[in-house]
């Protein structure tokens, strides 16, 4: 092992492998703040370039492209409230409330330091851990990815503003109804698509993020314009400092370190990826803030964009886990990859890191070079990223509205797709007037299509039986957690009463 090691870094360090990095990095970082492109885009713009080069470099600059995607995505979610990539649209939640707040310097800043730091916890954890969490990601069954979806679901309370939970329950059980638009996922028989062909694959992410996000905060802007007068739209945004305060640095540091490992497990389990892992990670985090930082989230916490950016990346270096050492592709990058390494006559799986260590160990000691490009690239230019909103409304929305609409359909080159985002797009602004709140939706959405997926297998696996939700430890320990993070508000609540009942009396 300490011999593939020492192979690795010896071709990670190649001049050519470090100018490849530089430039997967650049292009990654470039594509992913275009909003609606993100990394599978990125990642298959390259393999015209990788087959031109050897599978060490090859796979080197595709890796490049996707955690540079990833970091780079951040950039449009944080400034203009459209995500660039999936795994991004977590710090809309957050990230673009600061933005409005003037400070865009700070979000572009602490999203940079936290993204670095994920990216590099992760690599060093994948270079000592990946043959062992390799096995750890097999014991995971059906059963289990089932009961970890439900634990995903209960974090819906963190995305509701107060007073707001049933109406999040709401929007959360209509993510669930449009995720199983399309193909059974068991018997491959079409439902829910009234006869539209173009629904057989059912409704894309993005298009659901662009329209739910971009889309419908530019008509949310518009409509505010007209009502407050456009001299008040106009009004110019004031740059802010990127500096971070003592305290704001020993307020996030748990955060990151948190996320960043939680964010790692969840990109090792195959399928769960980056998308979800930020999802959970927020959840977590604003479950265990104090109630005077829990209810900031939303607002513009900087826990709350603190922890998606980290666990993101951590999560897009603890994909690379099931891919180099099973084969399995835990995302639609990671694919894209798994494609380029089997051109490359390199069958990824257990023996990969004893075949070709070169490849296997050159990839992952990349990755915490990689992470530093990112950091020297992006801070720099923070202060002229930022000055994107210093664009007049009256330019800056019809180009939100030109990206979202070319990023939705440069996936699918099928204007069926333009047709949907424009209704999703009105559906939206209307649930957003009565106060609906959209994360929840997209966060059934996601989860959705899983959930349905390991419960039928689970089902046919236990002859129909709900057994497999406690014949094994793991799933059952599942299980119990989602079961006391339900109940725990609760009893929280009813002691507080119970306190607030008698303390009088005592008195």
């Amino acid at each position: 092992m300490l011999d593939g090691m020492f192979s690795g870094l010896a071709t990670a360090l190649m001049p050519f492998n470090l100018l490849m990095v530089v430039v997967g990095c650049f292009a990654g970082t470039f594509i992913g703040m275009l909003p609606g492109l993100g990394p599978i885009s990125a990642v298959a713009l390259m393999i015209p370039i990788t087959y031109t080069l050897d599978p060490s470099s090859g796979i080197i600059l595709m890796a490049g492209v996707y955690y540079g995607a990833v970091f780079g995505g951040s950039t449009s979610s944080i400034l203009i409230n459209a995500p660039g990539c999936a795994s991004t649209l977590v710090t809309t939640f957050d990230g673009y409330p600061l933005a409005q707040k003037n400070q865009a310097g700070k979000a572009l800043a602490l999203a940079a330091y936290a993204s670095f730091t994920g990216g590099t916890i992760g690599a060093i954890i994948l270079i000592f851990t990946a043959p062992a969490l390799a096995s750890v990601s097999l014991s995971f069954q059906s059963a289990d990815y089932f009961a970890l979806m439900l634990l995903g679901l209960t974090s819906v309370a963190a995305f509701s503003g107060k007073g707001q939970v049933i109406k999040a329950m709401m929007m959360t059980v209509f993510g669930l109804m449009i995720a199983t638009v399309g193909n059974d996922v068991i018997t491959g028989a079409p439902r829910y698509t009234f006869g539209a062909l173009d629904l057989v694959d059912g409704v894309s992410f993005l298009l659901l993020a662009m329209a739910t996000f971009a889309l419908a905060e530019v008509m949310m802007t518009i409509m505010r314009g007209q009502m407050h007068g456009s001299e008040q739209a106009m009004q110019p945004v004031a740059l802010s400092s990127m500096k971070l305060s003592r305290d704001e640095v020993k307020e996030v540091a748990p955060t990151i370190a948190r996320s960043s490992v939680f964010g790692f497990v969840v990109g090792v389990l195959p399928g769960a990826g980056a998308t979800i892992a930020s999802f959970l990670a927020y959840g977590l985090e604003r479950n265990i803030a104090p109630p005077r930082l829990r209810k900031m989230f939303g607002k513009g916490a900087l826990r709350g964009l603190a922890a998606p950016e980290s666990a993101n990346n951590a999560a897009s270096t603890g994909s690379f886990v099931p891919l180099l050492t099973l084969g399995i592709p835990g995302s639609g990058t990671t694919a894209i990859m798994l494609g380029a390494l089997i051109a490359y006559g390199i069958q990824p799986g257990p023996r990969l890191y004893l075949d070709h260590p070169d490849v296997f160990w050159s990839v992952i000691i990349s990755m915490y070079f990689g992470n530093l490009v990112l950091l020297v690239l992006n801070l720099p230019l923070i202060p002229y990223i930022s000055r994107l909103l210093a664009i007049p409304p009256q330019i800056l929305n019809p180009l939100i509205i030109f990206f979202s609409i070319i990023g939705v359909y440069l996936v699918s080159f099928n204007t069926f797709d333009i047709q949907i985002m424009v209704f999703i797009t009105l559906l939206a602004v209307g649930l957003k007037l009565l106060n609906f709140p959209m994360a929840p939706m997209l966060l059934g959405f996601i989860l959705g299509g899983m959930l349905e997926k390991n419960l039928s297998r689970a089902l046919v696996v236990s002859d129909g039986s709900f057994d497999f939700l406690w014949q094994r430890p793991l799933t059952f320990s599942i299980v119990c957690i989602t079961v006391v993070i339900l109940v725990l508000p609760w009893l929280l609540g009813l002691v507080k009463s119970r306190l607030k009942a008698t303390l009088p009396a005592a008195y």
